[in-house]
């Protein structure tokens, strides 16, 4: 049984409806790891969803057709995957609203995966995101950044806006620790769902939470960070541009708790 499946609309994608894809950058997505057919905060994804449906298209699909369309992806694959969901319209990009064209959902799946071990350096770049509550295709800035951080010999990237507000990185968000208070930056930033799931977890296990400004500066007076996504709930991070941070081992096994305690749900 494969772990990479393409799927419109709960079937099978032929090459001739994927190859129109190729070129697409008007979608949102969302992404998860599944772990026996099931996803943590599945909640937290059809919100997402929906939420970015009605932004980029006025609409979004039912929450059953889109359960429907990720329970089919799941039971076509290996019970541990990594999963994409994209929401596009028929209607295409570069065309006014018109009509309301139908919604479609592809639906990709992957092998497992779970991110790197770290600690990981981050360099700082400026740059805020179009859309940023929105996971939207299309960013390049991301993969570019990433790519630059790299030459300069760090792992990856971490944004600061123009106020000089650490927001998130390339594809992760950030968490910070004070050596008893998870931090969350104060800035316009995607909400990741790990995130979500981290921060509700947190409050049920009466861990203490804030969210403030973090700028570069503040960097100092921290005793750890983190990054998250779908991959992980917690890595290392040991430096951010200049700064040097402490591994903090105890705050990322916080954060791993954290997400452990959300059960598993299925589609």
């Amino acid at each position: 049984m494969s772990s990479f499946v393409a799927q419109r609309n709960g079937h099978a994608a032929s090459a001739e409806e994927l190859a129109p894809l190729a070129f697409a950058g008007y979608a949102h997505f969302t992404a998860m790891q599944a772990r026996g057919g099931q996803v943590r905060g599945l909640d937290l994804h059809l919100e997402r969803l929906r939420f970015a449906s009605e932004e980029l298209f006025g609409q979004a699909l039912p929450d059953d057709r889109v359960r429907a369309c990720l329970r089919a992806a799941l039971q076509a694959g290996p019970a541990d995957l990594s999963l994409t969901a994209t929401v596009y319209s028929s209607g295409g990009e570069f065309t006014v609203e018109g009509a309301h064209p139908e919604l479609e959902l592809l639906v990709r799946t992957g092998p497992a995966a779970s991110g790197p071990r770290g600690p990981l350096t981050l360099a700082v770049v400026e740059y805020e995101r179009f859309l940023p509550t929105v996971k939207h295709v299309g960013e390049v800035a991301k993969t570019y950044f990433l790519r630059q951080a790299v030459r300069q010999g760090f792992d990856d990237a971490a944004f600061v806006d123009r106020r000089g507000r650490l927001s998130e990185g390339s594809i992760w968000n950030l968490a910070f620790w004070d050596g008893a208070t998870v931090v969350w930056p104060e800035a316009e930033m995607l909400g990741g769902i790990t995130m979500g799931v981290v921060r509700r977890q947190l409050d049920r296990l009466g861990v203490p939470q804030r969210v403030q400004e973090v700028t570069h500066a503040d960097l100092p007076t921290l005793a750890g960070a983190a990054v998250m996504n779908s991959w992980t709930p917690g890595v290392a991070v040991r430096r951010i541009g200049s700064v040097s941070l402490p591994e903090a081992s105890s705050f990322v096994e916080v954060l791993h708790r954290a997400y452990q305690a959300e059960p598993l749900t299925s589609p």
